[in-house]
């Protein structure tokens, strides 16, 4: 299958501090990946970088068949379905659901002039049905709860069909109850093989869905290990990217680390 991300020897600096250096990486559009690192470690400059909203200082971004630097980036970012805090901070919260998700077929967030046409309020309803908010549609998004938000940017994010969904922390934020619900939806997300490829940045394993079939760990803006999922989560490596003995257990797709009690 054809890759919808490349990454060859690309690094990113800023003046004095080198955020990713020397990250080769592969996404093929039928993988579900998964990025686990500590803080600092350049996962959201990785994120940036897939997500078309930044260039590498050196070597080369392919996306969906594209070349970063050879191609019109705003061409190239409805294709490309994103949900981050960053982008939560710039829903208006007095615009109610419906307006929050629909716009998102014309790279806008909340209402401006244009006409929503019936197939697109269709799929709207459809998405917002499919994560379980479609009940709320009315409500204004500064009344949701943190889950309810997240839930509504997943399907804002899957409105324009894109060919690689993007998601920062999902889980953050959330309490036991709406983690886990949450992650649910994410597992039957990424179970559909009419779902885009995904890539979810994490920094805890509980927060992995089911149904992730890739990881990759990051520390330091390098690449720690990478590839499929049950040969990269070991007690070894994350032990290695987190610098705290790790012991790593799976149960039915999944994950929790702990650390190793001395003695």
């Amino acid at each position: 299958m054809a890759p919808v991300v490349e990454l060859a020897g690309v690094s990113v600096v800023r003046g004095r501090s080198t955020l990713l250096h020397d990250i080769d990486w592969t996404v093929a559009e039928d993988e579900r990946w998964v990025i686990i690192g500590p803080n600092g470690a350049g996962k959201t400059t990785l994120l940036q970088l897939i997500s078309a909203m930044m260039h590498p200082t050196t070597g080369v971004v392919g996306l969906l068949g594209e070349v970063m630097g050879a191609v019109d980036v705003f061409d190239l970012r409805p294709r490309i379905g994103v949900t981050s805090a960053a982008l939560a901070d710039r829903i208006p919260r007095t615009e109610s659901v419906g307006t929050v998700v629909v716009p998102a077929s014309y790279a806008v967030i909340g209402r401006w002039r244009e006409q929503y046409d019936p197939m697109d309020l269709r799929r709207a309803a459809e998405l917002m049905g499919q994560l379980q908010v479609g009940h709320l549609s009315r409500r204004t998004f500064g009344t949701l709860s943190e889950g309810e938000r997240k839930r509504v940017q997943i399907a804002r994010a899957l409105m324009t069909d894109p060919e690689l969904l993007l998601l920062d922390e999902p889980a953050a934020g959330l309490d036991l109850a709406g983690r886990e619900s949450l992650v649910a939806t994410l597992g039957e997300l990424g179970g559909d093989p009419n779902s885009p490829a995904m890539v979810l940045v994490t920094h805890h394993l509980e927060e992995i869905p089911r149904g992730m079939t890739h990881a990759m760990l990051l520390a330091d803006g390098g690449i720690v290990a990478a590839g499929p999922i049950k040969q990269i989560l070991t007690d070894d490596a994350l032990t290695t990217t987190f610098g705290l003995p790790l012991t790593v257990s799976e149960d039915a797709g999944r994950w929790t680390a702990r650390a190793v009690r001395a003695g």
